[in-house]
């Protein structure tokens, strides 16, 4: 890429060459300048997850335990591993996993009050108001 700049074809031209970015060559010109380095850089992955390599305890911990609730399994971690973290960490760890956190249902759900209306069925004779 550098080199057919090198030889005189331009930045936008090269870029559609190479398929990159024109602001993915113009970084490498700057790099060759400033440190003299022509090889091209591997793509950023961003860092890596803070809780990465809990994966195992946290699975299992979840799998003992479905209806955890995430303070809950803040304070596990904090015990357990001596690590602080966020809801919002364990939460992207939970869906980065592929977990969810089920709720359990201890009670039947409330039938002393309906709702929503009952439906009107068609041809019935309206009340008057």
């Amino acid at each position: 890429m550098i080199a057919a700049i090198d030889e005189g074809l331009g930045a936008y031209s090269a870029a559609a060459l190479f398929r990159v970015s024109v602001s993915s060559i113009y970084k490498a010109l700057g790099r060759r300048r400033a440190t003299g380095e022509e090889t091209a850089r591997a793509a950023g992955r961003g860092p890596s997850p803070k809780l990465g390599a809990y994966d195992t305890a946290l699975r299992a911990r979840v799998m003992e335990e479905p209806d955890i609730t995430l303070a809950e399994l803040q304070s596990w971690f904090l015990t357990e591993h001596a690590t602080k973290v966020s809801v919002g960490c364990l939460w992207k760890q939970l869906r980065r996993l592929g977990l969810t956190l089920k709720k359990s249902h201890n009670t039947q759900p409330n039938n002393s009050a309906p709702t929503s209306r009952r439906p009107v069925q068609i041809g019935s004779p309206c009340k008057p108001s």
